[in-house]
């Protein structure tokens, strides 16, 4: 490796000064979540189901599972981003009914959550 790293101009001591770090602490978020319930297709090209632990994010990659915490009782879900939106200012992500029920009741409409990768 040394003579093939030489070869090419570069040192051992050159690639630790270029090399990119990334901290492997989850990024957490912290918004407002709503429920939705639709019918037909999500952005990922699945049925929409409400009775499945999925939501739906503006920016995370499907497939993604996130862990959302209601910040007023400590309640936790873990779901499966499938879908785009949420699209109301202020809310970062929207869960089916089933994920919404198991952090707060469906009456409260919206609540503050925290949202971390898992």
């Amino acid at each position: 490796m040394t003579k093939t790293l030489a070869a090419a101009g570069l040192t051992l001591a050159s690639l630790v000064t270029t090399a990119v770090f990334f901290s492997p602490v989850a990024s957490a978020e912290t918004c407002k979540a709503s429920y939705y319930s639709g019918g037909g297709t999500t952005a990922s090209g699945e049925r929409f189901d409400p009775n499945k632990l999925t939501a739906a994010h503006k920016t995370l990659p499907f497939g993604t599972k996130v862990k959302v915490k209601n910040r007023s009782n400590g309640k936790t879900v873990t779901v499966r981003i499938n879908d785009r939106g949420p699209f109301v200012s202020g809310r970062c992500v929207d869960l089916t009914p089933k994920a919404f029920k198991t952090i707060a009741p469906l009456s409260q409409g919206v609540v503050g959550v925290t949202v971390t990768k898992v």
